[in-house]
């Protein structure tokens, strides 16, 4: 087992190296190929994914019926639905691979043990989960204030492996803005 995915991971100065050796313990390696669904909508999540390779896309449906990406997760990331895992309410998200994917799993009652047991990953989830709603809050403002084509450079240079991993559709989706629009945005881009 990599124990080095997991220092990157949970990476927080109060975790020790034998609190490493028992979160990647905690964890199942599994293999998904391109398209499998983790979660559907409608479902309680049942565990938490740590990436080690490979890309996933979470989505919806809004009330036209039409599919939207809302978030993406890349290798070294923790792929979570946190309202549904801690709340212990159903998905109203899918979460699909879009490439083929290796994970390791860790399902949430063994986690709370950990929590109870490791003081050092208690302090890693504060510190990740505001992190996390940050980079929410973040990304919502730059949607209502930034033009397409700079949330589409600002991707490019903060999480390339969505540009060289995902169609342009869920890109565009994500970005908020129609797939031709992205396609003339990256022309421009190419162009210039």
């Amino acid at each position: 087992m990599e124990i080095g995915l997991f220092q990157a991971v949970y990476n927080h100065p109060s975790l020790r190296a034998a609190d490493y050796e028992l979160i990647s313990e905690a964890h199942t390696k599994m293999d998904f190929q391109q398209g499998a669904l983790l979660l559907e909508i409608g479902k309680i999540s049942q565990e938490f994914y740590i990436i080690e390779k490979g890309l996933f896309r979470s989505f919806l449906y809004d009330y036209h019926g039409n599919e939207t990406t809302t978030g993406f997760y890349c290798s070294k990331e923790v792929l979570i639905e946190s309202l549904s895992l801690f709340q212990r309410v159903p998905s109203k998200e899918n979460f699909q691979a879009i490439t083929d994917v290796v994970v390791w799993k860790i399902e949430y009652g063994i986690f709370q043990g950990l929590l109870n047991k490791i003081e050092g990953l208690r302090e890693w989830g504060r510190t990740w989960a505001t992190s996390q709603l940050f980079a929410l809050k973040e990304h919502t403002i730059n949607v209502l204030t930034m033009r397409a084509t700079d949330r589409y450079l600002e991707l490019i240079r903060e999480r390339p492996q969505i540009i060289e991993q995902s169609p342009l559709k869920y890109i565009a989706s994500y970005l908020g803005v129609t797939d031709t629009s992205l396609s003339r945005i990256r022309k421009e881009i190419s162009m210039s």
